[in-house]
């Protein structure tokens, strides 16, 4: 391996990472063609299971899932990746879908917020976000760029799942004991950002598109905008006690903690998901969040998740336990 490729690949914070196939089967892939058809397989898998486990988890049955979003950017599925494992999983056939697909690392936070958007107007249903994101599918070997190569050494697959509730759904068990409540949620898109981040599509597939000027558009813009965001609510970012915050990479955290005044540990759980997993897009909120809740914040506490995406866009999440 190239010595200054290997130096590269030692700043990326990441460790460990799974793929969504043998390594060796990424040098024999032919194109988008094949590279998708993996992306059904895998990700079909992985879905499932992470529905499963989530459901478990929340002591619910598939039967009671009344929405299912579905979030994803790194393959193409007509019917979605939710749709193809719902007899599988058991889901009602009347179950109402919303895939999401485009918003990339923003997507976990943002599916976040749309399920609390619908269970706002269905408060006595159940609502099931899911990410699958196999990042390592969209690789393209004759691509030699610096966004390939900060790509390949900082991205990972996997899968998440959230179960929410709505405010008039009686809690299934002691499981939901210590989960977080979501208070509110901000969008916020800036304008003429659209080659900021996100992907060049071709006959080769996903191309992707990362401006090196990202954490500094972090760290210009991310304090304002959940200064504005907390404030609504009579509180600062001193009143914060729990960041859930999306790992896109070194230097968006350091942007991060800049930003809001942070230090790094507060952003721990970030820190460890990037270091064991890599950037999984949007799942990866998603597994800080998980880590979170590992030990629950003290009651009464509030916290806020949040990540950016494409073009250059954030969501915001306050969170109350």
């Amino acid at each position: 391996m190239d010595p200054a490729f290997t130096r590269f690949a030692s700043t990326s914070g990441v460790q460990t990472r799974s793929l969504a196939l043998p390594l060796d089967r990424y040098a024999t892939l032919a194109g988008f063609t094949e590279a998708n058809e993996a992306y059904l397989r895998v990700a079909t898998e992985l879905g499932e299971r992470a529905a499963r486990a989530a459901l478990d988890d929340a002591h619910l049955r598939p039967q009671d899932v009344d929405a299912v979003i579905a979030v994803s950017s790194t393959g193409v599925a007509v019917p979605t990746i939710d749709a193809r494992i719902a007899s599988r999983l058991g889901l009602r056939p009347d179950v109402k879908w919303l895939p999401l697909f485009g918003l990339g690392c923003v997507a976990g936070a943002a599916g976040l917020a749309r399920a609390h958007d619908y269970l706002r107007g269905f408060p006595d249903h159940v609502a099931l976000l899911l990410s699958v994101e196999l990042c390592s599918l969209t690789l393209q070997r004759d691509d030699t760029s610096i966004p390939a190569l900060i790509g390949l050494c900082l991205f990972g697959d996997g899968a998440g799942a959230v179960v929410a509730t709505g405010a008039d759904r009686t809690p299934a068990g002691p499981s939901m004991i210590g989960r977080p409540r979501v208070v509110s949620t901000r969008s916020r898109l800036f304008p003429d950002t659209v080659d900021v981040m996100g992907w060049n599509v071709s006959a080769n597939g996903f191309q992707l598109v990362m401006s090196r000027d990202v954490p500094r558009m972090a760290s210009d813009y991310l304090g304002a905008e959940v200064t504005d965001f907390l404030s609504e609510y009579g509180l600062t970012t001193d009143d914060v006690t729990t960041w859930v915050c999306h790992p896109g990479g070194p230097k968006v955290l350091d942007a991060v903690s800049e930003a809001l005044d942070v230090p790094p540990a507060a952003l721990r759980h970030s820190w460890d998901s990037m270091r064991d997993n890599g950037n999984i897009s949007s799942a990866s909120v998603l597994d800080v969040l998980n880590r979170t809740l590992t030990a629950p914040p003290a009651r009464g506490t509030t916290g806020l998740l949040l990540a950016m995406g494409p073009g250059f866009s954030f969501e915001l999440v306050l969170l109350g336990w």
